[in-house]
């Protein structure tokens, strides 16, 4: 399902939006981006598919001595592969929301294997 760059950052905004506000107004020295791809160096290591990506320091493992004058959190949101994978508008917006939220609870420290155990993997 190919969706505009516009859209797909729409469809990103709707899905942040659709977070419970208290949740929202948790989160701390972060930014989401949308990328059309993830590059050479954000695929390093990584088996299979990737739909987003959160680079920085959870929440739970920020302290006065590791986060003091830190750069942004940052999430990505990859528009190129959730497109290909998605077969209509329907399974878009799902799959954004889904990707959305698997790399917001990345940056509140829940892990990869705790995201499945919770069906979000």
């Amino acid at each position: 399902m190919e969706a505009s760059r516009q859209d797909f950052e729409q469809l990103v905004a709707d899905a942040l939006d659709g977070l419970p506000p208290h949740l929202g107004g948790l989160m701390d020295n972060v930014v989401v981006m949308v990328e059309d791809w993830p590059s050479e160096e954000q695929l390093e290591g990584v088996n299979g598919t990737l739909l987003g990506l959160y680079q920085g320091v959870a929440l739970t493992s920020r302290s006065p001595l590791n986060y003091v004058g830190a750069m942004p959190d940052r999430i990505f949101i990859f528009r190129g592969p959730i497109c290909e994978r998605s077969p209509n508008a329907e399974a878009l917006v799902t799959m954004v929301q889904r990707t959305v939220i698997h790399e917001v609870a990345h940056h509140f420290g829940i892990s990869d294997a705790r995201l499945h155990e919770l069906g979000w993997g």
